[in-house]
C-alpha cells in the first residue's frame, strides 16, 4: 500500500512545495509566517536543501543601491528597465495567449522589486552584502541593446550559501516547530486532480542515500506515496543537468549544440517535473530559450558528473576560437554570453569544435580571474574581510585559481608563446593552432596599448572599465602588453560550453498561478523559480543580465508564498 493511501480525504498540509531549492524555500518561509502548514517534497536528501543556489557565487541584481553610489555608479529604475527590455527582446506578444504575455509583465515587476524593497527585505531575512559590485554582462555595444549599462552585480557575504542558508535555516526551524514537514527522497511522478483542481501529488519513495551534497544519488524505488493539500507549488528547477534535454530544446538561432559539454549544475537538475507538468495539461512556453556559458573549465576536483566551473573573466584576456582566430565583438570576456555562444556555435567552420581559448598572462589572472561557485571563493563564503582584501587587492591569484592553474586539465602555462602554442595543440586531437597567426594577432593588440586611446574595441573597453572605481580596484588590471615578459608567465585556458539555466518554463500570471493550455489558471497549481522561467514562463526573454537567477527565485517564491498565504 502506498503512503497515505488510506487517508484520501484528509489534507497532509495546506500547501505542497515540489523542490527544496531557493524558490521553494522562500515560498515556504512566506507560508509559515502566515501560519500555514507546508509539505516540502524533494527527490534528493536533506544534504541538498538549498539546491543550486548553495553552489553559486550568489550575485544579485540590485538597482540604485548605497553600494553602487559609494563606488560612483548612477543607476535608476528607468535605466535598468531600458537594459532589461533591450536584453529580453520579447517578440512573442501576438496571437491568442502569447508566450511572452506574462513574461514581460514579470520582467517589469522584477526590475521594480530590484530597485525598490529587495535589498531591505533581504536584509530582514538575514542576507548581508560585501562592498563588491561587479559589472557583469556588459552587453553587445548598443545603448538600447543587451547588457548592463552600469555595474549591478551585488555579491553577498557567504556567496550562494549566504542567500540560500537563511531560508533553509528558517525551514529547518519550522520543521522542528511542526509547521513544515520534509519529504526527502520523494520523487514526484504526477499531479492529482479533483474536478479540474490540483489537490496533491503522487510519486515514488527513493531508497535512502547518504551521498554528500551535489553527488549523484541512487534512483532505486522502495515505495509509492501520495500527498494531498489545498495547493501545489512547482519549484523543481530547470534542465541544466540533463544534456539530452538541453540538446532537445537547443534553438537553431544558436547554431548546433556541442558534442561535448560540461555541466554547471548537479545531475538531479533534470527537468523531469517540467515534462510531468506538460503531460498534465500545464502550459509551458519559451522552452527554446536557455542560458549556457562559454567560459567553462573542467573541475579538477569534481562533485557531480562532468562538473564544470565557470570563469568570471575581467576584460583583458584575449579570446580565440578553436582555429586560433581572435573573436570579434561581442565575443569579448564578460560582455555578451549568448552572443559569444552564437559566434562559436553558428559559424560554419567552427561547429565541429567544442572549445575556444583564452590567452592571458600571470598579471591578468591575478586580478581578473574569478571562479563561479561558493566553494571557489573561500574569502567571501567564509565572510573573511581580511582574506577578501588580501585576495582581491593583493598581487597574487587566489588559492582556488592557482589550484586550477596547477591541476586543471584545461590550463597551459609557458614562459614564451611558442611553448604555449605547443602546449595548447597538445590538448586537442589534432594541432589546430598556428604560432605565427597567434603571434601576429597578439602583437597587433599589444601595439594598441601604448596610447590612452585605441581603435581596438577590447582595449577601449579595458580603459572604460578602469573608469569604474570597483573595476579599477578589484577586477581590471592596468593595460599592458600580453607578451610583456615582466607580466608572465603566459597562460592559455581551453574553454567549454557549460550548461546552466532554462529561461522558459511554466507560464504563470502575476500571482504565480500556473496556466493551462488554454491560458486560464489551473485551480490549486502554482509555479516559482526556474520552473516558471523565473516568472511568467520567460521574464528574462532571450538574455539575462546576471544576478537575476537567484533574484528571480526569490521574487517568484515570495510572490507565490504571499498569494497562497492570503488565498488559503
Amino acid at each position: 500500500m502506498s503512503e497515505h493511501a488510506a487517508g484520501q480525504g484528509r489534507m497532509d498540509a495546506d500547501v505542497i512545495i515540489i523542490g527544496g531549492g531557493l524558490a521553494g524555500l522562500v515560498a515556504c518561509n512566506e507560508l509559515v509566517r502566515a501560519g500555514r502548514r507546508v509539505a516540502l517534497v524533494d527527490q534528493e536528501s536533506e544534504a541538498n536543501l538549498g539546491g543550486q543556489a548553495f553552489w553559486s557565487l550568489g550575485g544579485l541584481f540590485l538597482v540604485d543601491t548605497p553600494m553602487q553610489r559609494r563606488l560612483g555608479v548612477k543607476d535608476s529604475v528607468e535605466l535598468a528597465w531600458q537594459d532589461w527590455q533591450g536584453s529580453a527582446q520579447w517578440d512573442r506578444l501576438s496571437g491568442p495567449h502569447p508566450e511572452d504575455e506574462w513574461a514581460q509583465q514579470w520582467g517589469r515587476a522584477y526590475v521594480e522589486f530590484a530597485a525598490g524593497e529587495k535589498r531591505a527585505w533581504l536584509r530582514e531575512q538575514g542576507v548581508r552584502f560585501t562592498p563588491l559590485v561587479g559589472w557583469a554582462e556588459r552587453g553587445d555595444g548598443r545603448a538600447g541593446g543587451h547588457g548592463n549599462s552600469v555595474p549591478r552585480f551585488h555579491v553577498p557575504w557567504g556567496t550562494g550559501t549566504g542567500v540560500s542558508e537563511p531560508f533553509a535555516d528558517k525551514a529547518r526551524e519550522a520543521a522542528l516547530a511542526g509547521s513544515v514537514r520534509f519529504y526527502f527522497r520523494h520523487r514526484v511522478d504526477g499531479l492529482t486532480y479533483d474536478d479540474g483542481t490540483v489537490t496533491g501529488v503522487r510519486g515514488s519513495v527513493l531508497a535512502p542515500d547518504a551521498s554528500p551534497r551535489g553527488v549523484s544519488s541512487n534512483r532505486d524505488v522502495v515505495a509509492e506515496f501520495e500527498l494531498r493539500a489545498q495547493a501545489v507549488v512547482i519549484a523543481s528547477g530547470g534542465i541544466g543537468g540533463d544534456h539530452g534535454q538541453v540538446r532537445r530544446w537547443w534553438p537553431e538561432r544558436l547554431g548546433t549544440p556541442p558534442r561535448k559539454m560540461v555541466t554547471g549544475v548537479p545531475q538531479h537538475v533534470d527537468g523531469r517535473m517540467l515534462d510531468i507538468a506538460d503531460q498534465s495539461g500545464v502550459r509551458l512556453v519559451n522552452r527554446d530559450r536557455m542560458w549556457h556559458y562559454t567560459e567553462g573549465i573542467q573541475n579538477w576536483d569534481p562533485v557531480w558528473p562532468d562538473h564544470a566551473i565557470r570563469i568570471l573573466p575581467g576584460p583583458s584576456s584575449l579570446w580565440f576560437d578553436a582555429l586560433g582566430r581572435r573573436l570579434p565583438s561581442p565575443g569579448l570576456p564578460g560582455y555578451d554570453t549568448l552572443g559569444t555562444l552564437r559566434l562559436l556555435r553558428a559559424t560554419p567552420d567552427l561547429q565541429q569544435y567544442d572549445h575556444s581559448w583564452f590567452i592571458l598572462n600571470q598579471r591578468i589572472i591575478e586580478k581578473e580571474f574569478a571562479l563561479s561557485g561558493s566553494e571557489q571563493n573561500p574569502d567571501i563564503t567564509n565572510r573573511d574581510l581580511k582574506l577578501l582584501l588580501r585576495t582581491r587587492l593583493g598581487h597574487a591569484a587566489s588559492g582556488p585559481i592557482e589550484a586550477f592553474k596547477e591541476h586543471g586539465a584545461d590550463f597551459v602555462v609557458a614562459d614564451n608563446l611558442a611553448d604555449l602554442v605547443r602546449g595548447m595543440n597538445a590538448l586537442t586531437d589534432q594541432p589546430l593552432l598556428d604560432y605565427a597567426q597567434l603571434k601576429r594577432q597578439i602583437g597587433e593588440r599589444d601595439a594598441e596599448i601604448r596610447n590612452p586611446y585605441s581603435k581596438d574595441i577590447q582595449v577601449a573597453g579595458i580603459r572604460n572599465s578602469r573608469r569604474y572605481l570597483g573595476d579599477r580596484l578589484f577586477r581590471t588590471v592596468k593595460p599592458h602588453r600580453i607578451l610583456d615578459p615582466t607580466a608572465g608567465p603566459l597562460i592559455a585556458v581551453r574553454l567549454h560550453v557549460v550548461t546552466r539555466k532554462s529561461l522558459g518554463g511554466i507560464q504563470t500570471n502575476l500571482s504565480g498561478q500556473a496556466l493551462g493550455r488554454g491560458g486560464s489558471p489551473i485551480a490549486g497549481l502554482y509555479a516559482a523559480g526556474e520552473a516558471a522561467g523565473f516568472g511568467g514562463g520567460g521574464a528574462h526573454g532571450y538574455n539575462a543580465l546576471e544576478g537575476t537567477f537567484l533574484g528571480g527565485c526569490i521574487f517568484t517564491g515570495r510572490t507565490v508564498g504571499r498569494t497562497l498565504a492570503t488565498a488559503l
